[in-house]
């Protein structure tokens, strides 16, 4: 019998009610991380595959033994672990993502991502495999990077249609940041800015030059992947105008083309025939819109900022020295305070929703030395950081700390990259063992 009979149509009305379900009050504001990082053999830095008596597969299984995590599984194969609100999971080229239950304060977040990564090291260890803090993988490419067996990925690989998409899948490893909002008015102001932010901190922590075992020529290798991979659902989402609101985001997702759905636990793929629009309107086959086929489809939609009952921003190089708590530090102290917000709206009132998009396509290559108008982006980081911190030492939760690692490099008008290719061809000769083991530090 047909869902068509049996159901009533997805409204969006119902859509938007996922986005004000959680909004919190001033007290309840949290952060949330998600860490991805590239696992490789330390005596080769080649990429650890998903199989084999050393791979990611059976390193995920003595953890889980050892320290009593349960498994997340596709299809019968293991593709991650959890531990109440805490997962280790596994991205499509084996990169290794720890996602931690949202805190109050970025020192909980470090204090719990410390303890998990002593937690891990002894496994590691056993294994002789490294988790690098690095943007993109630093020898193996995709084409010797085969996916781990979960159903979605290889379904997403065979459609998405951007000429680095590969890429963005198997080889990079980025941070992700969330932050609570209030109410649909506090929402908006905070999804404007962040847009307007995304492309400035980007640049302050590009970190992937190296690829293959050669210069790219970009700073930010994984950022020029994720600007090829299927612009239908990547960039910015809506054009930053003020009457922006859930209904409109919702309406930009709608529109872009489904990739697949699930029934009873099995993926049907839909390969963009129709958006999700169209599939609330008519259905497809015997198939009707659901709100969970909403909440798969708005997780295949990549934009740079993602709403859901939070603000997800997404687009960073994972770095290491720390520097992962000061992407978040960044955003809290500006995004946490409305007189941040003031003073950030006013630096960026200048500039256009099209020098926003200029500037994120001049990124990649150039990082702070890319210009937006006539002014190197460096130059407005540097009044970024210094608001954000302003605000962070008002907040009185000594979070400020966490700049310092950052504040050194922008200060300079310098990103973790440019150190890198500093001494890449420098002290290091080219060798791809000695920026590992810069890394690894």
């Amino acid at each position: 019998m047909s869902n068509l009979q049996t159901k009533e149509k997805l409204e969006k009305s119902e859509i938007i009610k996922l986005f004000t379900s959680d909004c919190k009050t001033d007290n309840d504001l949290n952060v949330g991380i998600e860490y991805e990082r590239l696992p490789i053999y330390l005596e080769t830095t080649k990429a650890v595959p998903y199989d084999g008596n050393f791979g990611i597969c059976n390193f995920l299984r003595s953890f889980a033994k050892t320290e009593n995590w349960d498994y997340i599984t596709d299809d019968y194969n293991i593709i991650g672990l959890k531990q109440g609100h805490d997962t280790i999971t596994l991205e499509p080229g084996c990169q290794t993502e720890l996602s931690i239950k949202p805190e109050k304060t970025i020192d909980e977040l470090k204090n719990k991502i410390d303890f998990l990564n002593k937690k891990l090291e002894p496994v590691l260890e056993k294994f002789n495999i490294k988790l690098l803090e690095y943007g993109v993988s630093p020898l193996s490419t995709h084409k010797n990077i085969n996916l781990i067996p979960k159903r979605r990925y290889k379904i997403m690989a065979q459609y998405l249609w951007g000429i680095l998409s590969d890429v963005m899948m198997r080889e990079t490893a980025g941070i992700q940041g969330t932050f609570d909002f209030k109410d649909e008015e506090d929402a908006m102001r905070k999804f404007k800015t962040a847009n307007k932010l995304v492309p400035f901190i980007t640049a302050m922590f590009a970190n992937s030059p190296i690829r293959g075992g050669v210069e790219t020529g970009y700073k930010t290798f994984r950022a020029l992947s994720w600007l090829n991979t299927d612009n239908d659902r990547c960039g910015f989402c809506g054009k930053m105008s003020d009457d922006f609101s859930f209904e409109k985001y919702v309406d930009n997702v709608l529109k872009s083309p489904i990739i697949f759905i699930n029934r009873n636990g099995i993926p049907v793929e839909i390969k963009g025939k129709i958006n999700f629009e169209e599939f609330m309107q008519k259905g497809f086959g015997d198939f009707d819109a659901e709100l969970e086929d909403f909440e798969l489809h708005a997780n295949l939609y990549f934009p740079e900022v993602r709403l859901r009952n939070f603000i997800e921003i997404r687009n960073h190089d994972c770095v290491g020295k720390n520097m992962i708590y000061s992407v978040l530090a960044i955003y809290k102290g500006i995004l946490y305070n409305d007189s941040a917000m003031d003073e950030i709206e006013e630096l960026l009132s200048k500039f256009t929703y099209n020098d926003f998009a200029e500037l994120r396509y001049n990124v990649p290559k150039n990082a702070l030395s890319a210009r937006i108008g006539n002014i190197e982006a460096g130059e407005i980081a540097k009044e970024i950081l210094y608001i954000a911190e302003k605000s962070l030492i008002e907040m009185n939760t000594r979070e400020e700390k966490f700049l310092e690692p950052i504040k050194e490099l922008t200060l300079e008008g310098l990103c973790p990259a440019d150190i890198i290719l500093r001494n890449w061809n420098g002290l290091w000769n080219k060798d791809v063992r000695k920026l590992v083991q810069y890394l690894v530090k």
